[in-house]
């Protein structure tokens, strides 16, 4: 059986054989990932595990892999957005499924299971500044998931219809894909403090957001639409910018993903709290228990 050949211009592998953005190499991956955006933060995750194994950095991406209780696990910072996302979660999966040496893709299928644990912007009463939600759906405004095939058998399409309609989406800005998020990996993770929910992936900090400073937005009325759009039992609880391309990308190429985020900040009630640093090792404490 001949199995697919990657050349260097497709998959560029660094000299010490590592993945080209994200300097990992084969032999240390995990199965288990967490990802967060901070590569400062890589460091307070990494404060919970028993042993450290090894340390990379390069750019924004910094990586620690080693063990918690016994389960090997490593953790890496993705910066921000869901281009970013597009690079870490392509370098991971190669690390897994394709040989380095060869260069073709492995026989047999390796499935990680990637957390995202990050901080976001609520746009519910019901979610008030301090609460983890767990992105049960994700919509991504970044458009990435739309230059790969099988993106349509992925997403949830009536949801997407039901959505650009309700809320009168522009023709101009990319077409919104609604993707779930791992229903095995939620389980494992949720507890009774966790809220699920439907999260936006959007495409930059203000103008996609709804935040205006000094230029006007094309939709002022666009976050109040999402606020009160309802499709079945979902509301979309809160804005952030990644877990749609992370959940789409990994469910792709057969990798089990989720996020969850602690809300920083509540749209509706116009509030945040920039000091929130020191209390989100509680819910990184509570994924690594679990993942």
């Amino acid at each position: 059986m001949t199995t697919k050949f990657f050349p260097e211009s497709e998959l560029i592998i660094n000299e010490d054989g590592s993945a080209f953005h994200i300097h990992i190499r084969p032999e240390q991956l995990c199965d288990r990932i967490i990802m967060v955006g901070d590569p400062s933060r890589v460091n307070l995750v990494a404060s919970f595990f028993t042993e450290k194994t090894f340390e990379v950095s390069n750019r924004e991406f910094h990586t620690i892999g080693g063990t918690y209780k016994g389960k090997p696990v490593m953790c890496i910072s993705h910066g921000i957005g869901t281009d970013n996302i597009d690079i870490v979660i392509n370098e991971l999966d190669a690390l897994a499924n394709i040989d380095f040496a060869t260069r073709h893709e492995k026989p047999e299928h390796r499935a990680l299971s990637i957390v995202r644990c990050g901080t976001c912007g609520g746009l519910q009463p019901h979610v008030p500044i301090g609460s983890y939600i767990i992105s049960e759906k994700s919509i991504g405004f970044d458009g990435v998931l739309n230059f790969y095939s099988g993106r349509n058998e992925v997403c949830d399409l009536d949801f997407e219809k039901a959505f650009c309609e309700n809320v009168g989406w522009n023709p101009l800005w990319a077409k919104p894909y609604v993707i779930d998020n791992n229903p095995e990996l939620i389980a494992r993770i949720e507890d009774s403090n966790m809220v699920r929910g439907v999260t936006i992936s959007a495409n930059g900090f203000y103008g996609p957001q709804g935040r205006e400073l000094r230029i006007p937005l094309a939709d002022p009325e666009l976050n109040k639409k999402i606020e009160q759009f309802k499709y079945g039992q979902y509301v979309v609880t809160n804005y952030e910018m990644e877990s749609s391309a992370l959940a789409g990308l990994a469910r792709l190429m057969g990798h089990h993903a989720m996020t969850i985020c602690m809300v920083i900040a509540n749209r509706v009630a116009q509030h945040a709290n920039s000091n929130y640093k020191s209390s989100i090792g509680d819910m990184i404490e509570k994924v690594l228990d679990r993942i």
